[in-house]
Parts: C-alpha cells; structure tokens; sequence
C-alpha cells in the first residue's frame, strides 16, 4: 500500500508539479467500478486506494489546487455514471478524503470519458491541466481510448494525463492505458507489487530535465518545389506563449523543448501564407512549409453589371498560358458558370449566366486552376414578353409576335403546362412575329420565350389548340398495284399526305402528298387483301381520318416460243395492267433478279433480248412496285456458233480481211487482242457484213482475233490467231536547213491512214512535234522548218498509236 502511495506522490512530484506557483490545476480520476472488489494480498482494492489516497491528501502542499471526479461509483451497467466530486481548488484535501472513503465500487469502467469530463472541469483548452487517472481495468464504454486522447492534446492548451495501471493484467487494457498517457505526454506506470512499484518509482524519479534543441525554418515555392530564398516573414509559438513573432529572415531557428508548437510563415510578395503543427523531440530537425507557388500577375476590366446571358467584353492581362480561361462564377464557387479561353485574345467574349445576382469575373490559370485576378459583376435581370391569338388549330402555323434578348439559339416553344421540354419551336433570329407550329393533339398549351442557355423561361402565354378534322372519299375496291383517285378534304399542311395501310400497321404501303391537290393519286399495294386509306398530318403522323377499302387480286399472261437462240432478240406477247415501269423480263428461276428487260410501255409485242450463255431459263411478267411477278413462262436457250477466216500473218498497222460466220446481232464485232487480255485493241462491226476489214495494232507481236457476241453482255463465240510484222520505214533529206526555210523530205513506208512524218526537237518524246505532214500528201513532202535555230528530228510515225519507225538528225541554223 505505502509503495502505490509513494507512486502517486512520483506522478504529483513531476518537475514543477509540487511548485504552488507553477504546479497545474489536477483532478484525480479514481476507478470506482465493480472490478475494484478485488483483492491483493486479502484487501479489496477500494479500500488500499481509499488509504492511499488518504496518505497521499496529507503530505500535499495546502494550496495545490486539487479536485476529485470518480466513475463506476453510482449505478450498474451506465457509461455515463460520471461525476466530479470535488472541483479543482485550493484546501480541497479534506472533501476529496471524506468524497473517496464514502465511494462504493458499482458499474463499468467509462475511464476514457471520465478523464474527458475531468479535463472540463479543469478549462484545460484554457488552462495548463492535468489529470491522473489511477483505474484497474479495461476500458468498457469509449470504443478509442487513443483517439480521445489526441483530440484532448490537439485541443489542450497544455495538457497531460498521467495513468496508474493499478493490478491490471490485461494486455489490451495495458495499452490503453499507455495510450491515453503518451498521446497527451504524461507517464504510464502500474502497481502490482512492491519490486515492479520500486523499479517505476525509480524510473519517474530518474527522469531528466528536458533540454532545447535547435529548429530551423524553411519554405518552399509550392510542394515540392525550390526552397524560397527572399525574406518571409515568420511566427512560432507553443500554446499561448509567442517564441518568434514575425521574424523575417528566408530561414530561422529557434532552441525549442520537446512538445508540440505552431508556425506560420507568410510571404510579402502575394501574402501568401501556410502554417503547420510539429511535434518537436530530443533531436534537431529542418521543419519546412510549403507556400503556394507564386502566381504570375493578372487584371481583368470589364463593365460591372450586365444582363443575364448577355455576351460581356472582358479585357485582360495576364500569363495567357496553355488552356487559361477567363470565366464568371458564384463567389464562393471553386467551379464556374460560363468561361472563355485567353488563346482568343483580348477582350474575351464571356456569357454571362442566365439567373441574375452577384457574380466574379476571373482570371483562371489552368495548371491547377489558380485564380490570379478576380473582379465582382451584377448580372442584372433580363426580360422577354410574348403575343399570339388565343387560340389555335391543331397542326397549324401560329404567328407569335415576342420582345426579348434574342440571344444566339433563343427559341419561341408551345409545350403542355408543366412539362421540361416542347411540343415544337422555332428561333428567335429568324424574327418577330415567330411562326410557331402547333401541336397536332388539342388541348391547353403554354407559348414560352426560352433563352438558350440553360433553358431559362423568361416569358410565357397560355393558348388553346383546338381539334382540326378531315374527310376522304374514293371507291370501296381497286386492283391491286392500280392508281385510286381519292378526294381529300382537310389542312394540307406542309408534307401532309394520304396513304394506304394494312389495319393495325402504324406505318404504309404507299402515300400521296396533298399538296399535289385533292384527288391524291394513291398507288394501291400490290398484294390484294383489306386495307385503309388515311389523311395523315405529317406532324407527329396523327390520322386526321381514315376510309376503308378493299385491294382486288390482278393477272397477265405471257406467249412465246419455248426455244430461243443464246442473243436473239425474241418477240414476246403478253397481257396485263401495264402499270408504269411494268415490264417483261428473263432470269435464271429462282433468280430474284433478270438476265435482260424490256419495258411494257414499248407495246405488245415487244422484242426481249435472250442471254448468250445457253440453258433454262423463264420470261416473267414483273409489276415494278416491289417486283411483283405477276405471270412466267419457262424457255430454253440455244447455243449459237460462229466461225473466222483471215490469213496467219500480216503488218502490224495494216487492216485485214475477215470472213467471218455467225449471229450476226445488231452490237456483235470483230475484234484484236493480245491474248489473254479481255480487252481489245480495234474492232469492226459485224452490221457491215462479211467480210470485213479490221485494222490491226502497230505493234508486232501474236495476237488473237475474235468474234463477240453482244447483244446480251459479251461472250466470244469464235477466235483466231494472227502473228503481226515489223514495219519499217527511209527518210531521204538535207542535213541541214535554214530557220524557217522550205524542206523537201523524201519517204518510203507503209503509208498507213493519219501516218504522217514530222520535225521534232531532239530529245522530245514520240508524241511532240513542231510542225508535221501527212503521208496521204504522197512522197515527197515539204515541211517548213521551225524559225528558232537548233537540233531536231525528222521522224516517220505511225498515226495508230504514235509509233515512231523511223528518224533522222536534222540542224536547223
């Protein structure tokens, strides 16, 4: 017992504690729980602290202000069975001695709140205070313990508890309560028995006096950045105490004790400041702050009032940076309403936003989104009125004369009451009076001037739509695919139109606009069945009226010869509606498509031209609305022959002779070729008779003659091969000739048509000349020579290809 009455004596003994001038205020917080019935060495632990504590009242100074505040004294299982029994003040000993005898150990162990209600009583965010807490168990109530504790540090002006474990095991109740002492600076120790109470005593009697250790001050030009080498100025202070008030200097230090302190540092410059809390220990340390960065300089000037939504001219100066804006915001606003970019240029063009009241103009620098100049604007009210009948049909065009800002995309609208969006609209830039379209469904609508930002209503007006009616009238039957007169009556709106649909299908077959005048030529559906005519308001598609009407089956026939040769155009007789674009075809069956075609509009009968690959094939009676076929015919198509004779050889360039035999149809030919190329190199048409004369190409070389088949595509029906010679030709004349002068050239060659013989410069391509003359002008030829003096060329060509088979210098001085 002596030994826990000397330990709490050590803690009061504290450096300075038993000093009436410079000892704190102290509560002691006993541990009046149930778990205090517990006994060491035969003795309940109530009744050794109630001794102890009677010991420890009388050997305190009189005037140590001393209170008393118990916990688990009252009622069982109550966390807030919490009471300060004593309050701190001098010549309290007596009542904590009489208030400690009479505690009865009851309830739960709320230690944590208790020590808290301890430190109010002692003003401790005010005063220096300390509280030992002398407990035996585990905290029950607090759920953090170590958390309470540094929130009564961080608040505490100076602030300590010091905790006396009082036989307590617990490892988790040990920790506790070594948190709640270091947290706030005090010391933990515990009583268990006399050699471990020795050991602590000794420990808290051994304790040196702290000694100051040296802090330097720096900062930084933003975090991370280079430490700041102009003059700052700065200020310490550890609780109320001032350690360094407004020191300038870049850098400063200070000999500071262990605890926690405060520094600010402020920069003259921008007056940018920072401040932090540290915890200073037995080692000296470099404690740096990290000031914004400092801003470039920016202004902004600009009117200080406009009207909402306005466009404002707002001249600045600043970095002009990448991606910095000058935008208006809500003051107290991190985000904006509107901005414009610096990178246009000066005065930038800012909308203003559409509720008015106080607003600021800033100017935003994108990295990191720093404001560097601000200035205030009142965004004054704007206002719209708008004027139209009272009411209106449906679907019509209502003129809506309106007053407003007329702001780039601001709108008139009719919507329902109520509603967010519209049922249409048009702009305000295209002028007052607006011609509004009314919705198609009558009712009561509201017109409203909308500004385009944000959609901001800045007038209305009610307005009744009224319904709008129509009538149709035609026969009740038609054929199908036919053209059915029906008579209209209704608005004939812009693309208002009457069609034909299946009952029950939202969409059509076909359709007429009504704007082609009443009756509307409707195209029936090709496939027979019952169906609806409609007068449809193109609005909405609303169904002003509807007529029933029922589409009658129709047929035709085909007559032709079951054969036909592959190409032959083949005279066909048929029978049906001849609607337009109707036509005969031939296809492969099964084929969707056609192989050829020919227009029922050119008469019946008509000539349909056979496809040249031979096989089965089958003539169709196609309706053109959705390729309905309305009659077939299977025929078989003949393969046809043709033959070719023209001699093994010839000169490249010259024409040939060919014999040929075949089809003879209207676009048939024969052709030349190099073989294995599809295309040709010359062709005559069959249509001149057999034989004829087919130019060949003047290049020598084997090439390939061809007979093709093309009245229907092209298929070569016949081919023969034919070797082509070299041509060659002489050029006999002067060396030489005077510029502009007459030159007589002599020549001997194949004098083919549009030959000719030409002067060129040297070194020009086959195709350049300076002056030319055809050989059909007979040998020889005078050419006049070029008046500019140099070296040319004589040369023969070939006019087929602009072959050059012959050359010769020539100077012309």
């Amino acid at each position: 017992m002596s030994f826990l009455r000397t330990l709490l004596v050590s803690l009061l003994a504290l450096p300075g504690l038993l000093s009436a001038q410079e000892n704190p205020r102290t509560i002691l917080v006993l541990d009046g729980s149930g778990s205090m019935w517990g006994q060491i060495d035969g003795r309940a632990k109530i009744e050794i602290a109630q001794t102890v504590m009677g010991d420890l009242l009388a050997a305190l100074p009189g005037d140590q202000e001393l209170g008393l505040t118990a916990y688990g004294h009252r009622t069982k299982g109550d966390c807030s069975d919490i009471e300060t029994l004593v309050a701190p003040g001098a010549g309290t000993r007596d009542a904590i001695a009489a208030a400690v005898n009479g505690i009865q150990p009851r309830g739960k162990t709320p230690m944590t709140d208790a020590v808290t209600a301890a430190a109010e009583a002692l003003r401790y965010t005010e005063e220096k205070a300390t509280v030992i807490l002398v407990s035996d168990g585990i905290e029950t109530c607090n759920p953090d313990p170590c958390a309470a504790a540094r929130a009564l540090e961080q608040a505490g002006a100076e602030f300590t508890v010091h905790v006396v474990g009082f036989d307590v095991s617990d490892p988790e109740a040990l920790e506790q309560m070594q948190c709640l002492a270091e947290e706030t600076g005090g010391r933990f120790l515990t009583a268990a028995n006399a050699g471990e109470l020795g050991e602590a005593l000794t420990e808290v009697a051994a304790a040196p006096e702290p000694m100051p250790v040296t802090v330097d001050f720096a900062a930084t030009d933003g975090e991370d950045g280079p430490r700041i080498a102009t003059p700052l100025i700065w200020s310490l202070s550890r609780g109320e105490t001032a350690i360094l008030d407004f020191e300038r200097g870049a850098t400063v230090s200070a000999d500071l004790l262990p605890g926690d302190y405060l520094v600010s540092v402020l920069r003259p410059e921008d007056e940018a400041s920072a401040e932090m809390t540290f915890a200073q220990g037995d080692a000296p340390q470099t404690v740096t702050l990290a000031l914004p960065a400092l801003l470039p300089p920016a202004s902004l000037e600009a009117a200080d009032s406009a009207p909402a939504g306005s466009t404002l001219p707002v001249t600045w100066d600043g970095p002009d940076a990448q991606n910095d804006y000058i935008s208006v915001a809500r003051p107290g606003d991190d985000g904006y309403e509107t901005y414009a970019y610096t990178r246009k240029g000066s005065p930038a063009e800012l909308l203003l936003p559409a509720l008015p009241g106080d607003y600021e103009l800033r100017y935003v620098l994108s990295d990191g989104r720093k404001t560097l100049a601000t200035r205030p604007i009142a965004v004054t009210e704007v206002t719209a009125s708008l004027d139209a009948a009272d009411s209106v049909v449906a679907g019509a065009q209502l003129p809506v004369t309106w007053q407003g800002p007329d702001y780039a995309n601001d709108y008139i609208s009719v919507a329902r009451p109520g509603d967010d969006g519209y049922e249409s609209y048009v702009y305000t830039r295209k002028g007052s009076p607006g011609q509004l379209l009314m919705p198609p469904l009558p009712g009561d609508y509201e017109l409203r001037y909308v500004m385009s930002q944000d959609r901001t209503v800045l007038a209305t007006r009610r307005v009744t739509v009224t319904e709008v009616t129509a009538t149709l009238a035609s026969e009740d039957s038609a054929l199908a695919g036919a053209t059915l007169p029906v008579t209209w009556e209704g608005p004939d709106y812009a693309n208002d139109y009457i069609s034909i649909a299946r009952l029950g299908d939202d969409g059509y077959e076909n359709y007429a606009y009504t704007r082609k005048g009443s009756p509307a030529q409707v195209v029936m559906p090709t496939v027979p069945g019952d169906y609806e005519l409609r007068y449809v308001m193109s609005q909405d598609r609303t169904v002003l009226a509807t007529r029933p009407i029922a589409v009658d089956a129709i047929s035709a026939t085909l007559e032709a010869p079951a054969e036909a040769a592959a190409g032959q155009p083949l005279e066909v007789r048929w029978t049906g509606p001849d609607y337009a674009n109707d036509y005969i075809s031939v296809a492969r069956p099964g084929d969707d498509g056609h192989e050829a075609y020919t227009y029922t509009r050119k008469g019946m009968p008509l000539s349909l031209t056979m496809p040249l690959v031979p096989g089965r094939y089958e003539l169709r009676y196609v309706m053109s609305q959705d390729r309905t076929v309305l009659a077939s015919l299977p025929i078989e198509v003949q393969d046809v022959q043709a033959t070719l004779a023209l001699p093994e050889t010839a000169r490249a360039g010259a024409p040939i002779v060919v014999n040929w035999e075949g089809p003879g149809y209207d676009r048939d030919y024969i052709s030349i070729s190099r073989p294995g190329d599809s295309r040709h190199d010359a062709y005559s048409y069959t249509r001149t008779g057999s034989p004829l004369l087919l130019r060949t190409p003047a290049v020598p070389g084997t090439y390939e003659v061809r007979y093709v088949a093309a009245s229907n595509g092209t298929s070569v029906l016949a081919r023969k091969e034919i070797t082509l010679t070299e041509v060659s030709a002489d050029l006999q004349t002067a060396e030489r000739g005077a510029a502009g002068g007459n030159l007589a050239v002599h020549w001997d060659g194949p004098d083919f048509s549009d030959d000719y013989v030409s002067i060129a410069r040297a070194q020009s391509s086959d195709d350049e000349y300076e002056t030319y003359g055809r050989t059909s002008q007979d040998s020889p030829l005078i050419l006049k020579l070029p008046e500019q003096p140099g070296a040319y060329e004589l040369r023969y060509v070939v006019g087929q290809n602009r072959k050059v088979i012959a050359r010769k210098p020539l100077t012309v001085e």
